[in-house]
């Protein structure tokens, strides 16, 4: 199977997308497309041996079911052997630090290093340190950059079909993400992601899950939810974290409901095609109703489809980078 232009990948990591180029997110994107082919094969046969003989390790110390699942699945339709930690199961529950732990999984010469923690910069930590190219999972309320190239490929895909322009970018189109946005790192990596490649982007929360100078990332803010949705292409729900409310960061769910959920009567202001999008997992009737979740305009399951698709494309280009050594301790 070959794969346009992959020559053109210079980084040996996936860190976050705010130290991306357009062009290099387009170059995932571009990519894409090909390994969804391989997942939509007639023949049944989903893989490719694009990473045969590779190991691919997920090393996830924080709760995770769909990005482990998506990332192992990727790997495995890339025929490479892989090896799952989880927080439950990994030596960091008795002390060891990070480094020593990834140490260890190098010893079995490891390829790739899929990792999540609750730390935000920890995988930029350990892609100083160590030779495995390093991608990260979700780093504390950092980033969590495939999630925000998933989005954005299926977005694309949408935006195409709908202009029946093959070549449509999204330049111009206009992205309201809705709710917790101090702690989200979809939202982070959705907001480099979405404005280097020419969205218009609001986020609308309250007040008390706004970061301070959110702005200064190139976007427009607002408390009022209406407002958000107005002229919105695509209206992306953040799940709101309920393990967070003994912060008192809002007065009740109830309240929340009332102001901020995305359901059929707040998307009266949005157009008819705006896309209804969600991370996932959903808190449903709470930030965004059942019925618009599961409805005509919703396109989270192509997320999932999309994500597994956009992880292959990441990992072919890393694996397939110049090979840099590590920068050494820090």
């Amino acid at each position: 199977m070959a794969v346009a232009n992959a020559v053109e990948w210079t980084r040996r990591h996936l860190i976050g997308l705010e130290d991306l180029s357009r062009e290099e997110i387009e170059l995932v994107l571009d990519t894409a497309p090909q390994f969804l082919a391989v997942q939509q094969r007639e023949s049944g046969i989903k893989k490719v041996p694009l990473l045969q003989g590779r190991l691919v390790v997920n090393l996830f110390l924080e709760p995770s079911t769909r990005t482990r699942v998506s990332f192992e699945l990727a790997a495995k339709r890339l025929s490479a052997d892989t090896l799952t930690f989880t927080s439950a199961n990994s030596s960091a529950v008795k002390g060891e630090s990070l480094h020593d732990t990834l140490a260890n999984i190098e010893a079995m010469h490891s390829d790739i290093v899929i990792i999540r923690s609750g730390f935000a910069g920890a995988a930029a930590i350990l892609a100083r340190r160590h030779r495995s190219h390093i991608i990260n999972a979700g780093d504390g309320a950092h980033e969590h950059p495939t999630q925000a190239l998933l989005d954005a490929f299926t977005i694309r895909q949408h935006v195409r079909a709908r202009r029946d322009d093959p070549e449509a970018t999204l330049d111009g189109l206009r992205v309201a993400i809705i709710g917790d946005i101090a702690n989200s790192r979809v939202a982070r990596s959705n907001i480099w992601g979405l404005t280097k490649l020419g969205a218009h982007v609001t986020v609308c929360g309250p007040r008390t899950m706004m970061p301070p100078h959110i702005e200064r990332m190139g976007v427009e803010v607002t408390s009022d939810l209406r407002e958000a949705l107005v002229g919105a292409d695509v209206v992306y729900a953040l799940r709101i974290q309920l393990e967070r409310q003994a912060t008192g960061a809002f007065p009740s769910l109830r309240e929340y409901i009332r102001l901020f959920r995305v359901d059929n009567d707040s998307l009266k202001v949005a157009p008819r095609h705006a896309l209804i999008m969600h991370p996932g997992p959903i808190n449903r009737d709470i930030e965004l109703a059942a019925d618009v979740a599961d409805g005509p305009r919703s396109v989270i399951l192509e997320q999932v489809s999309n994500g597994v698709a956009v992880r292959m494309a990441v990992m072919h280009l890393l694996a397939n980078s110049a090979s840099v050594a590590p920068e050494g301790p820090l």
